[in-house]
């Protein structure tokens, strides 16, 4: 779910590039991967996305295969939080960007906001409603 962290790092982002594209993961990609449907849909995901004014354009995430993205787009920076910094599926991707001339920029998790916050929150707000 969209929230102001994600906003933060369009933001950041757009600062440190001419052109942003950003990928939004697949209701398919995000079924195999995480095991549940998101709540927005993709195609509600994606307009959300390109009407944001930092995002130059949006492009269907279909796998977790950065390299493959890459192949694609031709990227020279890739933009993330930094909770995922230091994690050895990072560490690796930043190894193998680098030999190539990509660099991952990484920016401040917003930790008072997250998408599995604001999931359990609204679950308890069902939750209160059915009771």
């Amino acid at each position: 779910m969209f929230h102001i962290g994600h906003l933060n790092i369009l933001k950041r982002s757009k600062l440190n590039c001419d052109y942003l594209v950003v990928g939004i993961t697949t209701d398919e990609c995000c079924l195999e991967r995480k095991g549940k449907t998101p709540i927005i849909p993709f195609h509600e995901r994606k307009e959300i996305i390109k009407s944001v004014k930092y995002v130059d354009e949006v492009v269907p995430q279909e796998n977790y295969d950065k390299f493959q993205a890459w192949e694609k787009i031709k990227f020279n920076l890739m933009f993330s939080g930094d909770d995922w910094k230091n994690t050895e599926r990072w560490r690796k991707l930043e190894l193998d960007f680098a030999k190539i001339g990509v660099e991952i920029v990484y920016f401040p998790y917003t930790a008072h906001s997250s998408s599995t916050l604001l999931r359990k929150a609204l679950q308890k707000i069902h939750g209160e409603l059915n009771d």
